[in-house]
């Protein structure tokens, strides 16, 4: 049965943030708020995460996941960018973006894209993602909570306690976050390639 935790939206308490990110160190798999909507989060090296947030999804082995990293330095460990790709990050961050980007030895293997040897990474504009992050010291493994069959991201934590407290270890509430997943843009071949119109503005990519 999930745990639930109620976080402030603007001052998370430090000892739930601390809690979370202690069982995500000894493996658990969370729901959590982020800046576009709610997500599904574990630890970068977790396969048995990994299966169950594909189960939970019914995803491929084509599915991208994300990394949801604390900042820009952090980003730059995981996946390699140019200077023109650089730029364009760096200015569009934090923010309500995913961009997939060729994977450094960083990443597991089981991460990245069979074909494309690439991975998804993020940097969120919100504040609890922000202090859940800070505290890991880690990025997040992440996949957008959205399930089999419904066309929207589930949004209200006490709702995903409800329907998914068998399949999850924790869940995160600070309130509503929103339904819009974020803008995907793929710069894996150099030039920019919007793959998703979501919440973040497009135009700077177009």
């Amino acid at each position: 049965m999930a745990k639930y935790f109620d976080v402030h939206p603007d001052n998370p308490q430090p000892r739930s943030i601390s809690q979370v990110a202690d069982s995500v160190r000894s493996g658990a798999l969370i729901a959590y708020p982020t800046d576009s909507c709610y997500a599904l989060g574990c630890r970068l090296g977790s396969r048995d995460g990994i299966e169950r947030i594909r189960s939970i999804r019914q995803l491929d082995n084509r599915h991208h996941f994300t990394l949801v990293c604390q900042d820009f330095a952090q980003l730059g460990q995981f996946v390699q960018i140019d200077n023109d790709v650089f730029r364009a990050i760096k200015a569009s961050t934090p923010g309500s973006y995913t961009f997939i980007l060729p994977a450094t030895r960083e990443v597991p293997r089981m991460l990245q894209h069979p074909k494309k040897k690439t991975v998804g990474v993020r940097i969120p504009d919100h504040v609890v993602t922000q202090a859940l992050l800070t505290e890991l010291g880690e990025p997040l493994l992440s996949s957008t909570l959205l399930l089999p069959g419904e066309e929207e991201p589930m949004t209200q934590g006490w709702e995903i306690k409800d329907r998914l407290e068998h399949v999850l270890d924790a869940v995160i509430d600070s309130g509503d976050c929103g339904t819009e997943p974020t803008t995907v843009v793929d710069f894996s071949g150099g030039e920019a390639e919007i793959v998703r119109r979501g919440a973040g503005d497009t135009t700077r990519f177009e």
